[in-house]
């Protein structure tokens, strides 16, 4: 069986992934010097949130990584627990879709996992939406 493509030429993925760390480190620079809690900065909104109203489970995500990176993590809790409580996980998934791109095979999420992940995330949904929930996102 023949591969064709990115899959076929091993320096092209490691190329890839040099690319997409770099456009990581440079979109965490970006964030670093900009404040989310901030509504007239200049970050990409939820579309979630902006169609809904409603706070969905990434909703705080870019307020959670700034407020990691500047060393307030109570204000991360407040902003996304979620998020927060699964990054070991979503790195840990990450890193191995990495490197099993770079070895050119495929890395398919276990079903358990992605099942997982898709109901706690409805449940975190729905409970940060509920009225009077306590870990209300630092800004709107």
């Amino acid at each position: 069986m023949t591969t064709t493509g990115l899959w076929a030429d091993r320096g092209r993925r490691r190329l890839a992934l040099a690319g997409a760390g770099g456009c990581l480190l440079a979109g965490l620079g970006y964030l670093a010097g900009t404040d989310p809690h901030d509504p007239s900065s200049l970050l990409p909104r939820c579309p979630v949130r902006a169609v809904t109203g409603l706070d969905c489970p990434a909703c705080g995500g870019l307020r959670l990584t700034y407020d990691l990176l500047h060393g307030m993590p109570a204000a991360a809790v407040r902003d996304n627990l979620f998020l927060l409580v699964c990054s070991p996980l979503l790195v840990i998934l990450v890193l191995r879709q990495a490197r099993a791109f770079d070895r050119g095979r495929p890395a398919p999420l276990p079903r358990a996992v992605g099942y997982g992940l898709a109901g706690a995330a409805l449940a975190w949904m729905a409970v940060r939406n509920l009225p009077g929930w306590p870990l209300t996102p630092t800004s709107g």
